[in-house]
């Protein structure tokens, strides 16, 4: 039985096709196919407490989806693809202030002897790196915690040249 304050999904033929698609092929994320699956389920008829039961989520999750897929809902698909419908809003907060270009100069830079920037040492510390990216205007001002926490973080995604296996 619907819930009595659900918006009412009436997909249409073309809709639904595309839903299903979207949820069929394999690049699609979990978190995608789960979406997809609310808004399949709530075309059916079923209630935010059925949805949840079925999938495993909660009524909220339910509710916030099939809200979301309703305010779409004038829009064709010719504008606005399932895939957008059903990504997350933009969230809220202060835009990160280091560009992706500047990260690339500074994951650059560390990946450099610090010998070939004239400093007297063997490895990077979170000053010294701090300090030449500075130097090197590539951003105005950094702490050396920052420019630490960027590098820890990058490091868990690029390899360090002297651990890979060579045999491999």
């Amino acid at each position: 039985m619907p819930d009595p304050g659900a918006v009412t999904i009436k997909l249409a033929n073309e809709m639904r096709t595309a839903l299903e698609k979207v949820e069929r092929q394999y690049a699609t994320s979990q978190q995608l196919a789960q979406r997809v699956r609310i808004i399949l389920l709530a075309d059916e008829g079923k209630s935010h407490g059925q949805i949840s039961q079925e999938l495993g989520i909660s009524i909220d999750m339910a509710r916030h989806w099939r809200n979301r897929w309703s305010s779409f809902a004038p829009i064709p698909l010719s504008e606005m693809s399932v895939r957008e419908r059903l990504e997350d809003a933009p969230r809220p907060g202060k835009p990160a202030k280091i560009s992706a270009e500047q990260l690339c100069q500074i994951v650059a830079l560390a990946c450099e002897a610090p010998e070939k920037a004239g400093r007297p040492i063997s490895q990077w510390t979170g000053r010294e790196i701090a300090d030449e990216i500075m130097k090197q205007k590539i951003v105005e001002s950094i702490s050396p915690r920052h420019a630490q926490r960027i590098l820890k973080k990058r490091s868990k995604t690029v390899p360090d040249p002297l651990l890979v296996d060579s045999a491999g």
